[in-house]
C-alpha cells in the first residue's frame, strides 16, 4: 500500500482524525468562517448560554415572579423554558444566554428560523439527547433536523 489512504480499522478505532483524514474546521461545508462572526459556535459558549437561560426561567421568573419553588411545580421551570426559547428564538433568533455569549440561532439560508422548524428545535432541545448528538459542524440532532446552525456574533 503506497498510497496514503489510512487503513479500514483506523478510520473507527480512533476516529477519521487520528487515521489522518482531514475533515476541516467546523462549518467548512455549510460555507461559513472559520473564526470570527457567522462562525460555528463552540460549545462553551452554547452550554453557557443554556446554563443562563436556565437560571433566568427556574430563579428569575419561577421563584421571583410566579413565587413557585421548583419542588412545588417540577414541570414549571421547562415549561417556562421552552415557551420563552420558542418565542425568542421565533422573533429574535437568540434568547438572553445566546446574547450574553454572543451567538445566534440562524436558518441555513441565513434568516431568522421559521415557528414550525424553531418548536421541533425547542421540543428537541428538551429531551437532551438530540442535543449531545452532533456532526462534525458542531450541529445537534435538534439543529439538523430543523435546518437551523448556532453561529457566533
Amino acid at each position: 500500500m503506497t498510497d496514503k489512504q489510512p487503513r479500514w480499522t483506523q478510520t473507527w478505532l480512533g476516529g477519521v482524525r487520528a487515521a489522518g483524514v482531514d475533515l476541516g474546521y467546523p462549518g467548512q461545508r455549510l460555507g461559513l468562517p472559520e473564526e470570527g462572526s457567522g462562525a460555528v459556535a463552540g460549545w462553551g459558549r452554547r452550554i453557557g448560554a443554556l446554563v443562563i437561560d436556565w437560571m433566568i426561567c427556574t430563579w428569575a421568573i419561577a421563584q421571583l415572579i410566579l413565587r413557585t419553588s421548583p419542588a412545588e411545580a417540577p414541570w414549571l421551570p421547562a415549561a417556562i423554558f421552552a415557551v420563552q426559547y420558542l418565542v425568542l428564538v421565533t422573533t429574535l433568533g437568540q434568547t438572553f444566554g445566546h446574547r450574553l455569549m454572543k451567538i445566534k440561532v440562524v436558518a441555513m439560508d441565513g434568516g431568522v428560523p421559521r415557528l414550525f422548524p424553531v418548536f421541533v428545535r425547542t421540543v428537541l432541545l428538551m429531551l437532551a439527547v438530540p442535543a449531545v448528538v452532533y456532526d462534525r459542524d458542531n450541529r445537534g440532532l435538534h439543529d439538523r433536523s430543523s435546518n437551523t446552525v448556532v453561529v457566533t456574533m
